[in-house]
């Protein structure tokens, strides 16, 4: 996904978060709900989350300089990983501790019709981010399933706004659903139990998250399709006598840093050499658009007396 489109879904999700904070804070406090206080929780963890989000962007745009000669990309999955652990700590955390403790010590309910109005306004806008989310990540996803295309995705705030906003709609019903239940049978307990509802599903959306994010800051490097395709295409230049490692990391979602460890040919000079890493780089390059970096180095092929059995040295 591209920047603008990021930015795009960021922009709506943190618009519609700020909205519906305050009225949400405002109904849970009039109608003395733990469920609506832990939905207004929910929606200031988000909007701190898409700020995070933004900064992490405008981050990873720098320049490479002297103490970061591969750039900054990497910001963007640091403050990607923050997210996720402030939705687990924050989001979840809050709204279960609030759940149980409204469990154990149910509150006699208020006059839920503002709390009906403020989660009627909060599925429009959740729902409309939630819509503009999945139409930015839709047009990226390809021939891929949704879960494949998130799953491969290198770009975490592309499906961190999409999974944020669909944990806001589903938690906006599940309040919804257990708000009627206990104010239409008088059971006091429902609104206590629909906020430990929403806290298990952010902890769960956070745990999701925060593994998809620690994969690209740990390193995570390019697909065995793409490693194939990168052998034939080395391995069919004429200098060339064979691909023998591919070392691959992601620096940012769109810049690949990629080094080759190749066996040339052995009658080749130094100046013949070179001129062969040259050309190779630019074929790699010409290729893959993503990949900036490409480092080669050479390496002596041998093989042992046995024919079947070979070695690098």
């Amino acid at each position: 996904m591209g920047m603008a489109s990021s930015n795009k879904s960021i922009h709506s999700a943190l618009a519609a978060n700020l909205l519906i904070a305050l009225t949400k804070f405002i109904a849970g406090f009039f109608s003395n709900s733990a469920a609506m206080i832990a939905e207004g929780v929910h929606s200031v963890v988000d909007t701190a989350n898409q700020v995070l989000l933004l900064f992490g962007l405008r981050q990873s745009r720098k320049k490479p300089d002297a103490t970061h000669p591969f750039g900054y990309g990497k910001e963007l999955y640091f403050y990607s990983f923050i997210v996720s652990i402030l939705i687990f700590g924050l989001g979840g955390g809050v709204s279960m501790f609030q759940g149980i403790y409204h469990i154990i010590h149910p509150d006699v309910l208020g006059i839920p019709k503002w709390n009906y109005i403020v989660l009627g306004i909060s599925v429009i806008f959740e729902g409309s981010s939630l819509v503009i989310a999945a139409k930015e990540f839709d047009k990226l996803r390809g021939d891929n399933t949704w879960w494949q295309a998130i799953t491969k995705s290198k770009d975490p705030s592309t499906f961190l706004v999409l999974f944020e906003d669909s944990a806001a709609v589903i938690g906006l019903f599940i309040v919804a659903i257990c708000m009627y239940l206990g104010h239409t049978y008088h059971i006091n307990y429902m609104d206590g139990l629909a906020s430990l509802l929403v806290g298990i599903l952010l902890i769960c959306v956070s745990l999701i998250l925060a593994r998809e994010s620690r994969s690209l800051l740990m390193g995570e490097g390019i697909g065995s399709t793409t490693k194939k395709r990168i052998t034939e295409i080395v391995e069919q230049d004429q200098d060339v006598l064979k691909l023998m490692h591919i070392l691959s990391t992601y620096q940012s979602p769109s810049e690949i840093v990629l080094m080759l460890i190749i066996a040339f040919k052995k009658n080749l000079d130094t100046a013949g050499i070179n001129e062969a890493i040259s050309r190779v780089r630019n074929i790699v390059k010409d290729e893959y658009n993503l990949v900036h970096f490409v480092i080669i180095q050479p390496e002596i092929y041998m093989e042992k007396v046995d024919p079947d059995v070979q070695t690098y040295i």
